[in-house]
Protein backbone atom coordinates (compact mmCIF):
# COMPACT_ATOMS: atom_id res chain seq x y z
CA UNK A 1 0.00 0.00 0.00
CA UNK A 2 1.42 3.37 -1.06
CA UNK A 3 0.67 6.25 1.31
CA UNK A 4 0.56 9.77 -0.12
CA UNK A 5 -0.03 13.19 1.38
CA UNK A 6 -0.80 15.64 -1.42
CA UNK A 7 -0.13 19.33 -0.78
CA UNK A 8 0.30 22.42 -2.91
CA UNK A 9 3.98 22.86 -2.05
CA UNK A 10 6.00 20.14 -0.23
CA UNK A 11 8.50 22.81 0.87
CA UNK A 12 5.85 24.11 3.26
CA UNK A 13 5.90 20.79 5.15
CA UNK A 14 8.69 20.51 7.66
CA UNK A 15 8.00 17.00 8.92
CA UNK A 16 8.82 13.68 7.30
CA UNK A 17 7.60 10.23 8.27
CA UNK A 18 8.57 6.75 7.24
CA UNK A 19 6.02 5.18 4.93
CA UNK A 20 4.46 8.53 3.92
CA UNK A 21 5.29 10.31 0.68
CA UNK A 22 4.69 14.06 0.49
CA UNK A 23 3.88 15.01 -3.11
CA UNK A 24 2.97 18.24 -4.86
CA UNK A 25 -0.58 18.39 -6.19
CA UNK A 26 0.47 19.19 -9.76
CA UNK A 27 2.93 16.32 -9.77
CA UNK A 28 0.26 13.92 -8.54
CA UNK A 29 -2.12 15.09 -11.25
CA UNK A 30 0.35 14.87 -14.14
CA UNK A 31 3.27 12.54 -13.41
CA UNK A 32 2.91 9.02 -14.91
CA UNK A 33 4.08 7.34 -11.71
CA UNK A 34 0.79 8.37 -10.03
CA UNK A 35 -1.58 7.42 -12.84
CA UNK A 36 -1.27 3.63 -12.55
CA UNK A 37 -3.96 1.46 -10.97
CA UNK A 38 -2.41 0.37 -7.67
CA UNK A 39 -3.26 0.37 -3.99
CA UNK A 40 -2.87 3.96 -2.80
CA UNK A 41 -4.15 5.78 0.28
CA UNK A 42 -4.11 9.52 -0.19
CA UNK A 43 -4.60 12.43 2.22
CA UNK A 44 -5.57 15.58 0.33
CA UNK A 45 -4.23 18.59 2.23
CA UNK A 46 -4.36 21.13 -0.58
CA UNK A 47 -5.06 24.78 0.15
CA UNK A 48 -8.50 24.73 -1.47
CA UNK A 49 -11.07 21.99 -2.12
CA UNK A 50 -13.49 24.28 -3.92
CA UNK A 51 -15.14 23.14 -7.14
CA UNK A 52 -12.58 22.90 -9.97
CA UNK A 53 -9.77 24.05 -7.69
CA UNK A 54 -6.58 21.97 -7.73
CA UNK A 55 -7.49 20.24 -4.46
CA UNK A 56 -10.85 19.25 -5.95
CA UNK A 57 -9.11 17.68 -8.94
CA UNK A 58 -6.74 15.74 -6.69
CA UNK A 59 -9.66 13.93 -5.04
CA UNK A 60 -11.54 13.62 -8.34
CA UNK A 61 -8.66 11.96 -10.20
CA UNK A 62 -7.75 9.84 -7.18
CA UNK A 63 -11.28 8.40 -7.32
CA UNK A 64 -10.91 7.78 -11.06
CA UNK A 65 -7.58 6.00 -10.53
CA UNK A 66 -9.00 3.68 -7.90
CA UNK A 67 -6.95 5.32 -5.17
CA UNK A 68 -8.52 5.96 -1.78
CA UNK A 69 -8.54 9.72 -1.20
CA UNK A 70 -9.49 11.53 1.98
CA UNK A 71 -11.69 13.41 1.44
CA UNK A 72 -13.28 11.65 -1.51
CA UNK A 73 -15.35 13.59 -4.01
CA UNK A 74 -18.40 11.87 -2.53
CA UNK A 75 -17.54 13.18 0.94
CA UNK A 76 -16.94 16.69 -0.40
CA UNK A 77 -20.31 16.67 -2.15
CA UNK A 78 -22.13 15.08 0.79
CA UNK A 79 -20.98 17.86 3.07
CA UNK A 80 -22.53 20.38 0.70
CA UNK A 81 -25.91 18.62 0.77
CA UNK A 82 -28.07 20.00 3.56
CA UNK A 83 -30.44 17.01 3.39
CA UNK A 84 -27.54 14.71 4.23
CA UNK A 85 -26.56 17.01 7.09
CA UNK A 86 -30.09 16.73 8.48
CA UNK A 87 -29.92 12.93 8.37
CA UNK A 88 -26.48 12.91 9.96
CA UNK A 89 -27.67 15.29 12.68
CA UNK A 90 -30.59 13.02 13.45
CA UNK A 91 -28.29 10.00 13.77
CA UNK A 92 -25.95 11.93 16.07
CA UNK A 93 -28.56 13.81 18.10
CA UNK A 94 -27.70 12.18 21.43
CA UNK A 95 -23.99 13.02 21.02
CA UNK A 96 -24.83 16.56 19.86
CA UNK A 97 -26.99 17.14 22.95
CA UNK A 98 -24.22 15.92 25.23
CA UNK A 99 -21.50 17.94 23.52
CA UNK A 100 -23.41 21.21 23.27
CA UNK A 101 -25.11 21.07 26.66
CA UNK A 102 -22.96 23.94 27.98
CA UNK A 103 -23.08 26.00 24.79
CA UNK A 104 -25.49 28.92 25.17
CA UNK A 105 -25.04 30.79 21.90
CA UNK A 106 -27.64 30.47 19.15
CA UNK A 107 -24.99 29.28 16.67
CA UNK A 108 -21.86 27.26 17.26
CA UNK A 109 -19.14 26.28 14.79
CA UNK A 110 -17.12 23.15 15.53
CA UNK A 111 -13.76 22.64 13.80
CA UNK A 112 -12.66 19.04 13.45
CA UNK A 113 -9.07 18.01 12.71
CA UNK A 114 -8.76 14.31 11.90
CA UNK A 115 -11.57 13.58 14.35
CA UNK A 116 -10.29 15.87 17.10
CA UNK A 117 -11.33 19.22 18.54
CA UNK A 118 -9.39 21.61 20.72
CA UNK A 119 -12.00 21.29 23.49
CA UNK A 120 -12.00 17.89 25.18
CA UNK A 121 -15.79 17.96 25.75
CA UNK A 122 -16.35 17.94 21.98
CA UNK A 123 -14.00 15.03 21.28
CA UNK A 124 -16.76 12.40 20.97
CA UNK A 125 -18.79 14.54 18.57
CA UNK A 126 -15.72 15.45 16.53
CA UNK A 127 -14.78 11.79 16.17
CA UNK A 128 -18.33 10.81 15.18
CA UNK A 129 -18.43 13.50 12.47
CA UNK A 130 -15.04 12.40 11.17
CA UNK A 131 -16.25 8.79 10.89
CA UNK A 132 -19.35 9.85 8.96
CA UNK A 133 -17.55 12.39 6.76
CA UNK A 134 -13.91 11.33 6.47
CA UNK A 135 -12.14 14.59 5.77
CA UNK A 136 -8.82 15.75 7.25
CA UNK A 137 -10.37 19.01 8.36
CA UNK A 138 -14.05 19.91 8.46
CA UNK A 139 -16.36 22.48 9.98
CA UNK A 140 -19.80 21.75 11.39
CA UNK A 141 -22.29 24.51 12.16
CA UNK A 142 -24.96 23.97 14.82
CA UNK A 143 -27.93 26.11 15.75
CA UNK A 144 -29.80 25.95 19.05
CA UNK A 145 -33.56 26.13 19.32
CA UNK A 146 -34.81 28.77 21.78
CA UNK A 147 -37.70 26.50 22.75
CA UNK A 148 -35.99 23.13 23.19
CA UNK A 149 -32.40 24.35 23.69
CA UNK A 150 -31.31 21.38 21.58
CA UNK A 151 -28.54 21.73 19.04
CA UNK A 152 -29.26 20.96 15.40
CA UNK A 153 -26.64 20.22 12.76
CA UNK A 154 -27.24 23.00 10.26
CA UNK A 155 -24.38 22.50 7.82
CA UNK A 156 -21.01 20.94 7.07
CA UNK A 157 -18.09 21.92 4.91
CA UNK A 158 -14.62 20.54 4.24
CA UNK A 159 -11.79 22.75 5.41
CA UNK A 160 -8.60 23.19 3.43
CA UNK A 161 -5.27 24.37 4.82
CA UNK A 162 -6.11 28.01 4.12
CA UNK A 163 -9.39 27.72 6.06
CA UNK A 164 -7.75 26.87 9.38
CA UNK A 165 -7.97 29.79 11.85
CA UNK A 166 -4.58 31.07 13.01
CA UNK A 167 -5.33 30.10 16.59
CA UNK A 168 -5.95 26.50 15.53
CA UNK A 169 -2.83 26.05 13.37
CA UNK A 170 -0.63 24.39 15.99
CA UNK A 171 -3.40 22.02 17.11
CA UNK A 172 -4.26 21.12 13.50
CA UNK A 173 -0.61 20.32 12.78
CA UNK A 174 -0.39 18.16 15.90
CA UNK A 175 -3.60 16.29 14.99
CA UNK A 176 -2.30 15.75 11.45
CA UNK A 177 1.04 14.39 12.64
CA UNK A 178 -0.63 12.10 15.19
CA UNK A 179 -3.04 10.73 12.61
CA UNK A 180 -0.34 10.00 10.06
CA UNK A 181 1.85 8.33 12.66
CA UNK A 182 -0.97 6.10 13.90
CA UNK A 183 -2.54 5.33 10.54
CA UNK A 184 0.44 4.97 8.26
CA UNK A 185 3.63 4.39 10.22
CA UNK A 186 2.59 1.92 12.93
CA UNK A 187 4.24 -1.49 12.59
CA UNK A 188 2.17 -3.89 10.56
CA UNK A 189 1.61 -7.23 12.28
CA UNK A 190 0.58 -8.75 8.97
CA UNK A 191 1.52 -8.02 5.40
CA UNK A 192 -0.81 -5.64 3.61
CA UNK A 193 -3.20 -7.52 1.35
CA UNK A 194 -4.26 -6.46 -2.13
CA UNK A 195 -7.93 -5.68 -1.45
CA UNK A 196 -10.16 -4.24 1.29
CA UNK A 197 -13.35 -5.87 2.56
CA UNK A 198 -15.87 -4.17 4.84
CA UNK A 199 -18.21 -6.27 6.97
CA UNK A 200 -21.29 -4.28 8.02
CA UNK A 201 -22.43 -5.17 11.55
CA UNK A 202 -24.55 -3.81 14.38
CA UNK A 203 -23.13 -4.81 17.79
CA UNK A 204 -26.42 -3.87 19.46
CA UNK A 205 -28.62 -6.08 17.26
CA UNK A 206 -30.41 -8.64 19.46
CA UNK A 207 -30.68 -11.30 16.71
CA UNK A 208 -27.75 -10.79 14.32
CA UNK A 209 -27.31 -13.14 11.34
CA UNK A 210 -23.85 -14.15 12.61
CA UNK A 211 -22.62 -14.52 16.17
CA UNK A 212 -19.34 -12.99 17.35
CA UNK A 213 -17.35 -16.16 16.82
CA UNK A 214 -18.63 -16.48 13.26
CA UNK A 215 -17.65 -12.86 12.56
CA UNK A 216 -14.14 -13.61 13.80
CA UNK A 217 -14.00 -16.59 11.47
CA UNK A 218 -15.16 -14.45 8.55
CA UNK A 219 -12.41 -11.95 9.36
CA UNK A 220 -9.71 -14.64 9.48
CA UNK A 221 -10.97 -16.28 6.28
CA UNK A 222 -11.01 -12.91 4.53
CA UNK A 223 -7.43 -12.22 5.58
CA UNK A 224 -6.36 -15.71 4.54
CA UNK A 225 -7.62 -15.25 0.98
CA UNK A 226 -6.16 -11.75 0.56
CA UNK A 227 -8.41 -9.09 2.11
CA UNK A 228 -7.73 -6.40 4.65
CA UNK A 229 -10.92 -6.86 6.69
CA UNK A 230 -12.61 -4.09 8.65
CA UNK A 231 -15.90 -4.20 10.56
CA UNK A 232 -17.99 -1.11 9.88
CA UNK A 233 -21.27 0.22 11.25
CA UNK A 234 -24.10 2.45 10.10
CA UNK A 235 -22.18 5.68 10.72
CA UNK A 236 -19.49 4.53 8.28
CA UNK A 237 -21.79 4.97 5.27
CA UNK A 238 -19.64 7.76 3.73
CA UNK A 239 -16.61 5.46 3.82
CA UNK A 240 -18.01 2.76 1.53
CA UNK A 241 -15.88 3.98 -1.36
CA UNK A 242 -12.71 3.10 0.58
CA UNK A 243 -13.35 -0.62 0.07
CA UNK A 244 -13.36 -3.17 -2.73
CA UNK A 245 -16.13 -5.34 -1.30
CA UNK A 246 -18.97 -5.14 1.21
CA UNK A 247 -20.38 -8.07 3.19
CA UNK A 248 -23.61 -7.23 5.02
CA UNK A 249 -24.01 -9.09 8.31
CA UNK A 250 -27.00 -7.18 9.59
CA UNK A 251 -30.63 -8.14 9.06
CA UNK A 252 -31.55 -6.47 5.78
CA UNK A 253 -34.67 -4.56 4.82
CA UNK A 254 -35.62 -2.26 1.96
CA UNK A 255 -36.57 0.71 4.17
CA UNK A 256 -33.33 0.43 6.11
CA UNK A 257 -29.74 1.61 6.04
CA UNK A 258 -28.60 -1.87 4.94
CA UNK A 259 -30.34 -1.35 1.60
CA UNK A 260 -28.78 2.10 1.22
CA UNK A 261 -25.37 0.55 1.91
CA UNK A 262 -25.96 -2.14 -0.73
CA UNK A 263 -27.13 0.39 -3.34
CA UNK A 264 -24.23 2.75 -2.70
CA UNK A 265 -21.68 -0.06 -2.75
CA UNK A 266 -23.01 -1.40 -6.05
CA UNK A 267 -23.05 2.09 -7.57
CA UNK A 268 -19.40 2.56 -6.59
CA UNK A 269 -18.38 -0.71 -8.20
CA UNK A 270 -17.87 -2.78 -5.06
CA UNK A 271 -18.65 -6.48 -4.92
CA UNK A 272 -21.52 -6.65 -2.44
CA UNK A 273 -23.50 -9.35 -0.65
CA UNK A 274 -26.35 -8.88 -0.25
CA UNK A 275 -26.78 -6.99 -3.49
CA UNK A 276 -29.77 -4.61 -3.77
CA UNK A 277 -31.73 -6.86 -6.14
CA UNK A 278 -31.44 -9.81 -3.75
CA UNK A 279 -32.61 -7.69 -0.82
CA UNK A 280 -35.58 -6.41 -2.82
CA UNK A 281 -36.60 -9.84 -4.03
CA UNK A 282 -36.08 -11.82 -0.84
CA UNK A 283 -37.58 -9.14 1.38
CA UNK A 284 -40.93 -9.31 -0.38
CA UNK A 285 -42.98 -12.48 -0.19
CA UNK A 286 -45.29 -11.25 -2.95
CA UNK A 287 -42.33 -11.41 -5.33
CA UNK A 288 -41.35 -14.88 -4.07
CA UNK A 289 -44.91 -16.17 -4.52
CA UNK A 290 -45.08 -14.88 -8.09
CA UNK A 291 -41.59 -16.18 -8.87
CA UNK A 292 -42.52 -19.66 -7.60
CA UNK A 293 -45.66 -19.64 -9.74
CA UNK A 294 -43.80 -18.51 -12.87
CA UNK A 295 -41.00 -21.06 -12.41
CA UNK A 296 -43.22 -24.02 -11.45
CA UNK A 297 -41.68 -24.31 -7.99
CA UNK A 298 -44.00 -26.15 -5.62
CA UNK A 299 -45.18 -24.06 -2.64
CA UNK A 300 -47.97 -24.54 -0.10
CA UNK A 301 -51.34 -23.51 -1.51
CA UNK A 302 -50.82 -19.75 -1.78
CA UNK A 303 -53.05 -16.73 -2.27
CA UNK A 304 -52.14 -13.07 -2.65
CA UNK A 305 -54.76 -11.34 -0.54
CA UNK A 306 -56.15 -7.84 -1.02
CA UNK A 307 -59.33 -6.15 0.11
CA UNK A 308 -61.14 -7.29 -3.00
CA UNK A 309 -60.68 -11.04 -2.45
CA UNK A 310 -60.30 -11.45 1.30
CA UNK A 311 -63.75 -13.09 1.52
CA UNK A 312 -62.54 -15.94 -0.71
CA UNK A 313 -59.63 -16.85 1.53
CA UNK A 314 -61.26 -19.55 3.69
CA UNK A 315 -62.89 -21.34 0.75
CA UNK A 316 -59.60 -21.42 -1.17
CA UNK A 317 -57.12 -22.26 1.60
CA UNK A 318 -59.19 -23.53 4.51
CA UNK A 319 -58.24 -23.11 8.15
CA UNK A 320 -55.81 -23.05 9.78
CA UNK A 321 -53.69 -21.01 7.39
CA UNK A 322 -50.63 -18.77 7.64
CA UNK A 323 -50.66 -15.03 6.94
CA UNK A 324 -47.44 -13.25 6.04
CA UNK A 325 -46.64 -9.57 5.89
CA UNK A 326 -44.78 -9.16 2.57
CA UNK A 327 -41.60 -7.89 4.23
CA UNK A 328 -41.65 -10.14 7.30
CA UNK A 329 -38.47 -11.81 8.53
CA UNK A 330 -37.26 -14.05 11.36
CA UNK A 331 -40.83 -15.26 12.07
CA UNK A 332 -41.98 -11.71 12.80
CA UNK A 333 -45.01 -10.59 10.79
CA UNK A 334 -46.05 -14.21 10.24
CA UNK A 335 -49.29 -15.35 11.90
CA UNK A 336 -51.11 -18.65 12.02
CA UNK A 337 -54.90 -18.23 12.20
CA UNK A 338 -57.34 -21.00 13.06
CA UNK A 339 -60.74 -19.31 13.24
CA UNK A 340 -62.64 -16.84 11.02
CA UNK A 341 -62.43 -14.28 13.83
CA UNK A 342 -58.63 -14.56 14.04
CA UNK A 343 -58.42 -14.40 10.27
CA UNK A 344 -60.44 -11.20 10.00
CA UNK A 345 -58.51 -9.48 12.79
CA UNK A 346 -55.05 -10.37 11.45
CA UNK A 347 -55.83 -9.72 7.78
CA UNK A 348 -57.25 -6.30 8.59
CA UNK A 349 -54.19 -5.41 10.67
CA UNK A 350 -51.82 -6.49 7.87
CA UNK A 351 -53.77 -4.72 5.13
CA UNK A 352 -53.43 -1.50 7.10
CA UNK A 353 -49.65 -1.76 6.49
CA UNK A 354 -49.58 -3.24 2.98
CA UNK A 355 -52.04 -3.39 0.08
CA UNK A 356 -51.13 -7.05 -0.43
CA UNK A 357 -50.70 -9.91 2.05
CA UNK A 358 -49.56 -13.49 1.46
CA UNK A 359 -51.75 -16.32 2.75
CA UNK A 360 -50.65 -19.96 2.61
CA UNK A 361 -52.16 -23.26 3.58
CA UNK A 362 -50.73 -24.59 6.83
CA UNK A 363 -48.27 -27.46 6.29
CA UNK A 364 -47.23 -28.92 9.67
CA UNK A 365 -43.79 -30.56 9.84
CA UNK A 366 -41.39 -31.56 12.59
CA UNK A 367 -38.65 -29.44 11.02
CA UNK A 368 -37.90 -27.15 8.08
CA UNK A 369 -34.99 -27.67 5.74
CA UNK A 370 -32.59 -24.78 5.24
CA UNK A 371 -30.22 -25.13 2.28
CA UNK A 372 -27.49 -22.52 2.08
CA UNK A 373 -26.70 -21.51 -1.49
CA UNK A 374 -23.67 -19.52 -2.62
CA UNK A 375 -23.07 -18.46 -6.20
CA UNK A 376 -25.51 -21.07 -7.49
CA UNK A 377 -24.01 -23.96 -5.50
CA UNK A 378 -25.13 -25.64 -2.24
CA UNK A 379 -23.13 -24.52 0.80
CA UNK A 380 -24.74 -26.20 3.82
CA UNK A 381 -27.83 -28.19 4.76
CA UNK A 382 -29.66 -27.83 8.08
CA UNK A 383 -32.77 -29.14 9.73
CA UNK A 384 -34.39 -26.42 11.86
CA UNK A 385 -36.78 -28.05 14.33
CA UNK A 386 -39.88 -26.33 15.62
CA UNK A 387 -39.77 -24.67 19.03
CA UNK A 388 -41.45 -26.66 21.83
CA UNK A 389 -45.23 -26.51 21.61
CA UNK A 390 -45.07 -24.12 18.67
CA UNK A 391 -45.58 -24.29 14.91
CA UNK A 392 -42.48 -22.27 13.98
CA UNK A 393 -38.77 -22.73 14.59
CA UNK A 394 -38.77 -19.47 16.54
CA UNK A 395 -41.34 -18.59 19.18
CA UNK A 396 -41.97 -14.98 20.14
CA UNK A 397 -43.91 -13.43 22.98
CA UNK A 398 -46.74 -10.93 22.52
CA UNK A 399 -44.23 -8.09 22.21
CA UNK A 400 -42.28 -9.81 19.44
CA UNK A 401 -39.31 -10.73 21.62
CA UNK A 402 -37.67 -14.12 21.05
CA UNK A 403 -38.99 -16.55 23.64
CA UNK A 404 -37.76 -19.94 22.42
CA UNK A 405 -36.01 -21.44 19.43
CA UNK A 406 -35.91 -25.00 18.18
CA UNK A 407 -32.69 -26.94 17.82
CA UNK A 408 -30.70 -26.96 14.59
CA UNK A 409 -29.03 -29.97 13.04
CA UNK A 410 -26.49 -29.57 10.25
CA UNK A 411 -25.78 -32.49 7.91
CA UNK A 412 -23.51 -32.96 4.88
CA UNK A 413 -25.17 -31.52 1.77
CA UNK A 414 -24.78 -34.84 -0.02
CA UNK A 415 -26.90 -36.51 2.68
CA UNK A 416 -29.82 -34.12 2.23
CA UNK A 417 -32.62 -35.36 -0.04
CA UNK A 418 -31.73 -34.69 -3.66
CA UNK A 419 -35.15 -33.19 -4.38
CA UNK A 420 -34.73 -30.75 -1.46
CA UNK A 421 -31.33 -29.54 -2.71
CA UNK A 422 -32.47 -29.26 -6.34
CA UNK A 423 -35.56 -27.24 -5.37
CA UNK A 424 -33.41 -24.94 -3.24
CA UNK A 425 -30.97 -24.33 -6.09
CA UNK A 426 -33.75 -23.68 -8.58
CA UNK A 427 -35.38 -21.13 -6.27
CA UNK A 428 -32.13 -19.37 -5.31
CA UNK A 429 -30.86 -19.18 -8.88
CA UNK A 430 -34.00 -17.34 -9.94
CA UNK A 431 -33.27 -14.71 -7.28
CA UNK A 432 -29.60 -14.15 -8.04
CA UNK A 433 -26.05 -15.43 -7.59
CA UNK A 434 -25.45 -14.27 -4.04
CA UNK A 435 -25.63 -15.93 -0.63
CA UNK A 436 -29.08 -17.29 0.28
CA UNK A 437 -30.83 -19.57 2.73
CA UNK A 438 -33.73 -21.43 1.16
CA UNK A 439 -36.39 -22.77 3.55
CA UNK A 440 -38.32 -25.85 2.45
CA UNK A 441 -40.72 -28.47 3.79
CA UNK A 442 -40.75 -32.13 2.79
CA UNK A 443 -44.13 -33.83 3.09
CA UNK A 444 -45.30 -37.09 1.54
CA UNK A 445 -42.49 -37.20 -0.99
CA UNK A 446 -43.16 -33.62 -2.10
CA UNK A 447 -40.87 -30.65 -1.46
CA UNK A 448 -42.41 -27.22 -0.88
CA UNK A 449 -40.42 -24.01 -1.03
CA UNK A 450 -41.37 -21.72 1.86
CA UNK A 451 -39.10 -18.76 1.15
CA UNK A 452 -35.68 -17.62 -0.05
CA UNK A 453 -33.75 -15.53 2.45
CA UNK A 454 -30.94 -13.18 1.63
CA UNK A 455 -28.49 -12.61 4.50
CA UNK A 456 -29.01 -16.13 5.94
CA UNK A 457 -27.96 -17.03 9.45
CA UNK A 458 -24.39 -18.32 9.63
CA UNK A 459 -23.46 -18.92 13.25
CA UNK A 460 -20.35 -20.63 14.54
CA UNK A 461 -21.37 -23.98 16.01
CA UNK A 462 -24.47 -24.35 13.83
CA UNK A 463 -24.32 -23.88 10.05
CA UNK A 464 -20.56 -24.59 10.08
CA UNK A 465 -20.90 -27.81 12.07
CA UNK A 466 -20.10 -30.07 9.09
CA UNK A 467 -17.55 -28.25 6.93
CA UNK A 468 -16.13 -26.02 9.67
CA UNK A 469 -13.89 -23.14 8.65
CA UNK A 470 -14.22 -24.09 4.99
CA UNK A 471 -17.69 -22.52 5.04
CA UNK A 472 -16.18 -19.10 5.75
CA UNK A 473 -13.35 -19.64 3.28
CA UNK A 474 -15.74 -20.53 0.47
CA UNK A 475 -17.65 -17.29 0.98
CA UNK A 476 -14.48 -15.22 1.14
CA UNK A 477 -13.03 -16.96 -1.93
CA UNK A 478 -16.16 -16.05 -3.85
CA UNK A 479 -15.72 -12.42 -2.81
CA UNK A 480 -12.04 -12.48 -3.75
CA UNK A 481 -12.65 -14.08 -7.15
CA UNK A 482 -15.28 -11.47 -7.99
CA UNK A 483 -13.12 -8.56 -6.84
CA UNK A 484 -10.14 -9.87 -8.80
CA UNK A 485 -12.25 -10.32 -11.92
CA UNK A 486 -13.65 -6.81 -11.57
CA UNK A 487 -10.22 -5.21 -11.18
CA UNK A 488 -8.86 -7.27 -14.07
CA UNK A 489 -11.73 -5.96 -16.18
CA UNK A 490 -10.99 -2.37 -15.19
CA UNK A 491 -7.33 -2.82 -15.98
CA UNK A 492 -8.11 -3.95 -19.53
CA UNK A 493 -10.64 -1.19 -20.25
Amino acid sequence: MRNLVVVNDPKEWSFSQDGVEIVAARKYLTHPSYTTWEKVRLINLCRSLGYQKIGYYVSLLADARGHKPMPSIETIQNMKDRAIAVIAGSDLQEIIDESLSKVHSAEYVLSVYFGRNMAQRHERLANALFRMFPSPYLQATFVKSEKTLRGRLEGLKPMAIDDIPAGHAHFAEEATTDFLQKAYTRPQKRAQRPYDLAILVDPEMPEPPSNKKALQKFQKAGEDVGFNVEFIQQEDYPRIGEFDALFIRETTSVNHHTFRFACRAEALGLVVMDDPASILRCSNKVFLAEMADQQDILVPNTMIVHRGNVDDLVSRLGLPCVLKQPDSSFSAGVKKVSTPEELNTQVEAMLEKSDLVIAQGFVPTEFDWRIGVLDGQPLFACRYYMADNHWQILKRDAGGKKEDVGRAETIPVEMAPTKVVKTALKAANHVGKGLYGVDLKEVGGKVYMIEVNDNPNIDAGFEDEVIGDDLYLRIMRTFFARVTARHRGWGSA
